[in-house]
């Protein structure tokens, strides 16, 4: 057996608080009895259902209550689904942040906007550089995935060494030169794993994942065939790819402009720090290409995901005043669409043929490879390191799934595949592994200036309200006597118009004189009247009508001397 694992006598527990069996909110929390690290923090992007929500972050609760024991926060890379909470967190925990120089980059920019800066002792890290704690150590090592700069952990912890893949695939020819490190691989292998933890994202993808220069040369073959304008969308952190549609555009005598907030970040961030690189006079204001040829231009924008408020969206809809599609254009939607997003980049797809538009686009038009490992080389991975357990990240249960079978394909026993949920507690000691658990790991929703303020409750109202609509039922009850002096008078919004059902919402009308009949017309204990008021106008109109609208039943209080009153 390897070194690390049988020399392995300290006790140390990972708790992952997001990343497991989902893809997004990345966060896995190391912690040893004198300190802990954080790797990664990220976010999520709201599913279809949880309605207004804008991004989804980890529950920090954990975290909060360890606080004095954080020592570091160490990002793997810049994507949102790694760094995206960092403000959030930052706020409340203040301790030096370690990664590549593109994610520290990303993350400043961030912090600035929420009026933050970094720690004091952040820093940009290397490849094979080595950060030391008090019972940690550090060391980054360089992997391929769909961002430059990209690494993967080594960590030397009290129960062994512990290796974290970050996101990655084994690419031979990647747009930006940087292979991943398979050396030290190989090394920390020799050393002795006690753990990998592993991407899964791509883990039912049979083979290898294609690589980033294929893009290239089919972008290539788009630009020769284009005699339009040329529009590219992708994702803003996709540097290399930034950097070969700049190239191409280059050849073939085109100038580039850049649209949408955050692609305008990222290549300004790009730029400043010199993983982008453009000759002068390439890339151009976007309102100076109304002066320019037609063949002569290039666009790189955002919206591969159908955003509903993204560049590519809104010239598809006609909204975006600067650049309007037309017939001839030719463009390119270089990402596969998010589990989730198809009837959103579709309708893309659709409103852009609708105005003319050429467009390329799919798993089959060569503009997009993945930035995760496949099969053969999770494989690879494995038989690199060589661990003594093993923990799949970064994919839903499926994917786990399907990497635990591809595990169990290299001889790995089932007690040595660990399938980890958020909030588990997994420690490693000299006997073993055992998880516990769970920590507090709930799904925390961010709604405009809100965090945490809105939730399930909160999502299934305003479904029923999508649905079904509100209804509003106004009395006006005379704080002595308790009788109704006004009403019921009855509002609604989404779910009848008012003007063609004037009969059904006598009925509601009746529907509530009835009940206030039944009561003598005296309200006596206000809360409870809007209970029962509440219930017995939602028996009646879904019998009526099979419906379930919010029902707001309001009721005023106003005495007879003075007039004054209260709401209720």
């Amino acid at each position: 057996m390897n070194r690390s694992a049988n020399n392995a006598d300290g006790h140390v527990r990972l708790i992952p608080l997001g990343g497991m069996a989902e893809i997004g909110k990345t966060l896995l929390v190391w912690e040893s009895e004198n300190e802990a690290i954080v790797v990664d923090v990220g976010l999520a992007f709201p599913e279809e259902e949880m309605l207004g929500v804008d991004i989804v972050i980890p529950d920090f609760t954990y975290l909060l209550e360890i606080r004095e024991k954080v020592t570091g926060i160490f990002l793997t890379h810049g994507h949102e689904d790694h760094i995206g909470s960092l403000p959030f967190l930052l706020k409340e925990i203040t301790v030096p942040v370690y990664g590549p120089g593109l994610a520290l980059g990303l993350v400043r920019r961030k912090l600035e906007e929420a009026g933050l800066r970094l720690p004091a002792g952040s820093r940009k890290v290397v490849p094979r550089d080595r950060i030391e704690t008090e019972d940690f150590t550090v060391e980054f090592f360089r992997v391929s995935h769909s961002i430059a700069d990209a690494m993967g952990l080594a960590i030397e912890t009290p129960a062994g060494l512990m290796v974290h893949s970050g996101d990655f695939k084994f690419d031979q020819t990647p747009a930006d030169g940087e292979v991943t490190d398979y050396f030290t691989l190989a090394s920390v292998g020799d050393r002795g794993v006690r753990c990998l933890i592993c991407d899964s994202t791509n883990a039912e993808v049979e083979g290898f994942t294609g690589s980033e220069r294929l893009v290239g040369q089919r972008l290539e073959e788009i630009f020769r065939d284009a005699q339009g304008r040329i529009m590219v969308a992708t994702f803003a952190s996709n540097i290399p790819r930034l950097q070969q549609v700049i190239e191409v555009a280059q050849r073939f005598g085109r100038r580039v402009a850049v649209m949408g907030r955050s692609m305008e970040n990222s290549v300004e961030v790009a730029l400043d720090m010199g993983y982008l690189s453009a000759p002068e006079g390439v890339l151009v204001d976007v309102e100076a290409t109304r002066s320019i040829p037609d063949e002569d231009i290039a666009i790189i924008t955002t919206g591969t995901q159908g955003e509903p408020m993204s560049a590519l969206t809104r010239m598809s809809r006609g909204d975006d005043r600067r650049i309007k599609i037309r017939h001839g254009d030719t463009v390119v939607i270089a990402a596969n669409p998010v589990p989730g997003n198809e009837k959103l980049v579709f309708r893309t797809v659709d409103n852009l043929s609708r105005l003319g538009a050429k467009v390329i686009y799919g798993a089959q038009s060569g503009v997009h490879v993945s930035g995760h490992a496949s099969r053969e080389e999770i494989k690879m991975m494995l038989n690199l390191t060589r661990p003594e357990y093993t923990i799949p990240v970064h994919g839903e249960y499926r994917h786990m799934m399907a990497y635990a079978e591809l595990a169990r394909a290299l001889h790995y026993e089932d007690d040595k595949i660990l399938m980890v949920e958020n909030g588990d507690m997994v420690e490693f000691s000299p006997g073993g592994v055992n998880i516990s658990g769970p920590v507090g790991s709930k799904e925390m929703l961010v709604d405009g200036l809100g965090v945490g303020d809105v939730g399930r409750m909160v999502l299934r109202d305003r479904e029923q309200l999508s649905q079904h609509g509100v209804v509003s039922v106004v009395c006006v009850v005379d704080r002595d006597t308790r009788k109704v002096i006004s009403g019921p008078e009855v509002i609604t919004r989404g779910f009848v118009y008012v003007k063609e059902s004037e009969e059904l919402l006598d009925e509601v009308r009746g529907a509530v004189c009835n009940w206030l009949r039944r009561n003598d017309g005296l309200i006596k204990d206000v809360k409870q009247a809007k209970r029962n008021l509440r219930n017995s106008l939602s028996s009646f109109i879904y019998e009526r009508l099979h419906r379930r609208p919010i029902i707001v039943p309001v009721i005023l209080e106003v005495p007879d001397d003075d007039g004054e009153g209260g709401k209720h």
